[in-house]
């Protein structure tokens, strides 16, 4: 899995330095961080509807392509903030062993 956002990391890293009328990302980072956080918020308002539909269709192909546009739009807005994945692997990884309701709670303190 890191593998993959390895490799997607280094192509975002070459787009946002490319020119913004010959790529996405690029012209996502050309607008600036408020365009990339509605392009998040869009993609999880996306993610929601969709796993409300999978509850009643019984695929997930929706809610997978949706979350997957989620995590891609993230990740650009982690680029944009000059962090990257590793960064969230490596909180992820120290919550391991921690209850969730003890993480929770030591963020409020």
């Amino acid at each position: 899995m890191t593998d993959v956002l390895s490799a997607l990391q280094l192509v975002l890293e070459e787009r946002r330095q490319a020119a913004p009328e010959s790529s996405y990302v690029a012209s996502l980072h050309a607008k600036g961080l408020n365009k990339i956080l509605e392009k998040v918020g869009e993609e999880a308002t996306e993610v929601i509807l969709a796993a409300k539909d999978a509850q009643h269709s019984a695929t997930t192909k929706d809610v997978i392509a949706e979350t997957a546009d989620l995590w891609f739009h993230c990740l650009v807005m982690l680029s944009h903030l000059g962090e990257d994945h590793n960064s969230v692997l490596q909180e992820l990884e120290r919550r391991f062993d921690l209850s969730g309701i003890v993480e929770k709670a030591n963020r409020s303190q």
